[in-house]
C-alpha cells in the first residue's frame, strides 16, 4: 500500500456539502457531494436546520472516504482536514446540551431589514457606517451580528439561553468544529464577517459588542486560518485534526494563489464574490466595498487583507429560471439558449431578489426584467440572466480600481457558473480585460486543503502552494469595443434605477 499523505476538505455551501480528498500535489483523489434545500418560511426568510447541515457533511465524508478506501488507501493517510464554509450564516445553540436553539439564518436572509433601519437610526454617528472603521463593514442584513441580535430579540429559547449564560453563537465553521471536536473556535476570515471583530487586532471589539448587546461569552475564540483547532472525537475520521478554516470566498482566493497585492478573483456560485488582495494594508472603501481579512496562514503569520464586492444573486438566478419559472429544464440549457441570440435584444434582468449588495447596498431593490418587446424571445432573457452577474461584477471592479488605486489586466474566476463558456466570454466582453479560468475548478476546497496542509507540514510555505497552482488555464479575451461596453453598461445602470424603491 502507498504511504502517501492526503488532506481532506469540507466544503459546506449554501445548497450542498462536499468532502474532497487531495494528494500532496493538490490534485483531487476523490470527492462526494450531498445536496440539500433551504427553507423559505416567509418572504425574505432563508433558514436551515443546523443538525441537517452536520448530517449532510457526515454523509459527504462517508461517501468520499468509501471511494478513497476502494482505491486502496487507508483513512490514517489523511493527515488533516480543512473547512471552508458559507459565510455570515448564523447558528445559535446551548452550551449545556450542544443542541441548536432554532434554525440557522442563512447569509442571504433579509428578515432583519427593519432591525437594520432601527440600528442605523440608533447609531451615535454615521448611520450604517458607524462601525465601518472598526470592522470594515456597513450595517446591513448581510452580516452575522444583525442576525444574532434578531435572534436574541425574537426567539424565546435564545433569550433564555442568554439569561442563563449558556448561549453560543457561531458561523458554520464554528458549528462544525464544535460538533466534531468539542472546541469553540472560529478563524479570522469568518470572524471578520460578523461585524464584531476589530479588523486590526483580531479581537472581539467592545464598542461593537455593546452596540449589538452581544456578550463576549457567547462568541468563540478567534484563531488563525491555518492551525490545529481540535481532533475528530469519533466517526470515520476519529483522531484526525481539523487544521484549517477559511470562509468560502477567502478559501477560493487562497486556492487561486492570489497571494500578491493587486491580484483578484471572482467566484460565481449561489452568489458572486470578488476579492482584491490589498496585502498587509487595511484599505477602507468609499465606494460600497467591504474591507475583510483575506487570510492568516498560521498563528505567527502576518495577515493579508482584501477589498470585497458581493453580489447576492448569481447562480441562484439560473435556479430560479429553472425551478420557479420553467424557462429551462437544466442549468446547462441556459448556455444553449444564449447561443441562439446575438445579444440581449435590449433586455436587462436585475436579479435583486433580496436587494442589491455591493456597490449599491440597496435593500429596497427588487428583481425586474426591463426592455421587453414583441421581438424578445427566451434566449434574450437567458442571456440577460448571465449578463446580470457580469454587469454587477463590472460595477464592483470599477469601485476596486478607484479604492485600490490599481487597474487589473486580468480576473481569475472559479465557481459553478464558470463552467459556462458563454458566461465567461460575456464577462470578458463587459469588463474589457481577459478572464482566466483554471483547469482546477475546485479552488474553494483547495484553499481549505492548503490551510490544513500547511498546519501539519504537508507543505512548508506559501511559495510551495504557489508552485502547485495549475498553469493549465483557459483565457477568454474581450471582443467588444470600449464604445460597445459603455453603451451596454449604460443600459444596465438604467435598469438598476428601475429596480429601486420597491420594498
Amino acid at each position: 500500500m502507498s504511504s502517501a499523505s492526503f488532506i481532506g476538505a469540507i466544503d459546506q455551501g449554501t445548497s450542498s456539502s462536499r468532502f474532497l480528498i487531495f494528494d500532496d500535489q493538490a490534485q483531487v483523489v476523490c470527492s462526494h457531494q450531498v445536496e440539500y434545500s433551504n427553507n423559505f418560511p416567509k418572504a425574505g426568510w432563508v433558514e436551515k436546520d443546523p443538525a441537517e447541515i452536520v448530517d449532510s457533511v457526515e454523509q459527504a465524508i462517508a461517501g468520499a472516504v468509501d471511494k478513497f478506501v476502494r482505491k486502496g488507501h487507508r483513512i490514517e493517510q489523511i493527515k488533516s482536514v480543512g473547512i471552508t464554509n458559507q459565510r455570515e450564516t448564523t447558528i445559535a445553540w446551548d452550551s449545556e446540551t450542544g443542541a441548536p436553539l432554532c434554525p440557522a439564518i442563512i447569509w442571504s436572509d433579509t428578515r432583519t431589514k427593519d432591525l437594520v433601519h432601527r440600528l442605523c437610526d440608533e447609531a451615535p454617528a454615521n448611520g450604517k457606517d458607524y462601525l465601518h472603521k472598526i470592522c470594515g463593514l456597513p450595517i446591513t442584513t448581510y452580516f452575522s451580528a444583525v442576525k444574532m441580535k434578531w435572534l436574541i430579540e425574537n426567539v424565546p429559547e435564545v433569550m433564555e439561553a442568554q439569561k442563563k449564560g449558556t448561549l453560543r453563537f457561531g458561523t458554520v465553521d464554528t458549528w462544525l468544529i464544535y460538533t466534531f471536536t468539542g472546541e469553540y473556535v472560529t478563524d479570522v476570515t469568518n470572524a471578520s464577517r460578523t461585524m464584531l471583530m476589530n479588523i486590526r487586532d483580531f479581537k472581539w471589539d467592545e464598542t461593537a459588542l455593546d452596540f449589538f448587546q452581544i456578550s463576549r461569552t457567547s462568541l468563540p475564540e478567534i484563531r488563525s486560518s491555518s492551525e490545529i483547532y481540535g481532533h475528530f472525537r469519533d466517526g470515520l475520521l476519529k483522531d484526525i485534526p481539523i487544521a484549517g478554516a477559511l470562509g468560502d470566498q477567502q478559501a477560493a482566493t487562497v486556492g487561486q494563489s492570489c497571494f500578491e497585492v493587486g491580484q483578484a478573483k471572482n467566484t460565481y456560485g449561489t452568489g458572486c464574490f470578488m476579492l482584491f488582495n490589498t496585502g498587509e494594508e487595511v484599505v477602507f472603501s468609499d465606494r460600497g466595498l467591504l474591507t475583510t481579512v483575506c487570510y492568516q496562514l498560521g498563528p505567527n503569520a502576518k495577515p493579508a487583507y482584501a477589498l470585497e464586492g458581493s453580489i447576492a444573486v448569481a447562480g441562484s438566478a439560473i435556479q430560479w429560471l429553472r425551478d420557479r419559472i420553467g424557462l429551462i429544464q437544466s442549468a446547462p440549457e441556459i448556455g444553449l439558449l444564449t447561443d441562439q441570440v446575438e445579444d440581449n435584444g435590449g433586455v436587462y434582468f436585475v436579479t435583486a431578489f433580496s436587494g442589491l449588495f455591493a456597490p449599491y447596498w440597496r435593500d429596497d431593490a427588487r428583481g425586474c426584467i426591463v426592455g421587453l418587446t414583441q421581438f424578445t424571445e427566451r434566449g434574450h432573457i437567458a442571456r440577460a440572466c448571465l449578463e446580470s452577474v457580469c454587469f454587477q461584477t463590472k460595477a464592483i471592479l470599477e469601485a476596486m480600481h478607484k479604492d485600490g488605486n490599481q487597474n487589473l489586466n486580468l480576473l481569475k474566476v472559479d465557481g459553478g457558473m464558470t463552467n459556462s463558456d458563454q458566461c465567461m466570454q460575456i464577462q470578458a466582453d463587459i469588463l474589457g480585460i481577459k478572464v482566466v479560468r483554471p483547469a482546477m475548478t475546485e479552488t474553494t476546497a483547495l484553499g481549505a486543503a492548503f490551510a490544513a496542509g500547511l498546519a501539519v507540514g504537508i507543505w512548508e510555505s506559501v511559495e510551495a502552494l504557489r508552485k502547485l497552482s495549475s498553469s493549465d488555464v483557459q483565457v477568454f479575451w474581450p471582443k467588444t469595443t470600449p464604445h460597445q461596453r459603455e453603451e451596454q453598461f449604460s443600459g444596465w445602470n438604467k435598469a438598476v434605477e428601475r429596480s429601486l424603491n420597491w420594498a
